[in-house]
């Protein structure tokens, strides 16, 4: 079990501390229920810029990384559909100046014009890299804006248009910011060498100053339950042919989720998976082929993403994915199946829940969803999936009508 302390400050930041004597080191997570689903249509990429103007310098801190240096600490950030995340990990000596880094960024932002142009360079180069010049790199832009008619999941968490970034203002900048980077939209988890008095008396002394902000009321339009089946076929300078096929599921805190998570383990995890050995090695319909899901906190999807061999059809690997499926709809998944793929899990949880760095995410995560103390809950979830709650599962998501298909043929047949 994970002893978790909480205490919420007055301006609404919620404060998370669990006690690791094991590291001499401190880990200081700041979560913000803030990601690319909370952008507008016409301003996309926003959430993932802020991610790179967090370290541009705030109010009273030119350079976030320079004194985090001094200090002997390091950082970094992620960013999703549903949140932003940063950590900060320092020496247990040197905790006051991670508590002093991150409060200042929360209060405020430098707002420069120069900082912006310099993100905004990096930003817009990231996108070229990922996106416009890597193979299939714009599988993401296209298999939600097909999946997505209506939800923001319809554009990747780097943006869905380049010229979005370019042409952000420092207006723009500024409102975003204030209206999703606060205490009351931020959860703090903090982990490592420190007993929560000091945690707390940090806390209160370094954030309770910074005011709570408005923030806006999420207005997203749900998207509606696909009616029939769609497909999409692009060429595209790639390595080879390949496939990409994509169904609405459920949201993170739905009770099938577990369900659905595990059946792409069995159908892709290791060599000894399904699709692996029925697709790669049996039949030779695919040099490489995976399962997985996008775990969001609004209805996700379900991806399977497979790259063709030579030779073969976009029809015959499009139905030969199409039998593995329905027969998950039409065959219950042996326990022992089920059990070993349990037991995988629960390895790959417990063992990520032994670094503290990872647990101080972990625990703003939960947080979020529901309370930091399911984290001790979510094996249990696993180990409660039969054959008959995975079966019903797959024939919620695996339905005809609910299927998104995206086709990549490689422009040159000749280039393998």
């Amino acid at each position: 079990m994970i002893a978790v302390n909480k205490y919420q400050l007055p301006n609404g930041l919620r404060l998370l501390h669990h006690s690791d004597y094991n590291t001499q080191m401190v880990a200081l997570n700041t979560l913000y229920d803030v990601g690319s689903r909370d952008e507008s249509p016409d301003c996309t990429g926003f959430a993932h810029l802020f991610e790179h103007l967090m370290f541009g310098g705030s109010i009273h801190i030119p350079d976030f990384d320079v004194e985090l240096q001094r200090a002997g600490g390091e950082n970094n950030a992620w960013t999703s559909n549903d949140v932003t995340n940063y950590y900060t990990i320092v020496p247990k000596q040197n905790v006051r100046t991670a508590f002093w880094l991150e409060s200042d960024r929360m209060m405020g932002l430098e707002f420069s014009q120069h900082s912006l142009d310099v993100q905004k360079s990096v930003v817009i180069e990231e996108f070229k890299q990922r996106t416009l010049n890597q193979p299939y790199g714009d599988m993401q832009l296209l298999i939600r804006e097909l999946a997505y008619q209506s939800h923001p999941y319809r554009w990747p968490v780097i943006g869905r248009d380049i010229r979005h970034i370019e042409k952000a203002t420092l207006d723009e900048v500024k409102t975003f910011f204030y209206n999703h980077y606060a205490p009351n939209n931020a959860i703090l988890a903090v982990v490592g060498n420190i007993s929560f008095e000091e945690t707390l008396q940090l806390t209160e002394e370094w954030f309770e100053p910074i005011e709570k902000r408005n923030i806006p009321l999420r207005q997203i339009t749900p998207e509606p339950e696909q009616q029939s089946a769609r497909w999409k076929e692009v060429v595209r300078d790639v390595p080879s042919d390949a496939i990409v096929k994509a169904y609405h599921m459920g949201r993170r805190c739905d009770e099938d989720y577990q369900n659905a998570d595990l059946m792409s383990d069995i159908l892709s995890n290791g060599r000894s998976s399904r699709l692996f050995r029925h697709l790669v090695m049996e039949k030779q319909l695919f040099t490489a082929i995976d399962a997985s899901i996008t775990g969001d906190m609004d209805a996700g999807l379900f991806l399977i993403n497979g790259r063709l061999n030579k030779g073969v059809s976009m029809g015959q690997a499009s139905d030969a994915i199409e039998e593995e499926l329905d027969r998950l709809c039409r065959e219950p998944v042996p326990e022992q199946e089920i059990a070993k793929m349990v037991h995988k899990f629960e390895t790959g949880y417990l063992f990520s829940n032994l670094s503290y760095v990872d647990k101080a995410a972990n625990l703003s995560y939960y947080e979020l969803l529901s309370q930091a103390e399911d984290i001790d809950r979510e094996v249990e979830k696993y180990r409660r999936i039969t054959p008959e709650t995975m079966q019903c599962t797959a024939q919620t998501i695996f339905r005809t009508n609910n299927a998104n298909t995206l086709c990549y043929t490689a422009r040159n047949k000749g280039i393998k």
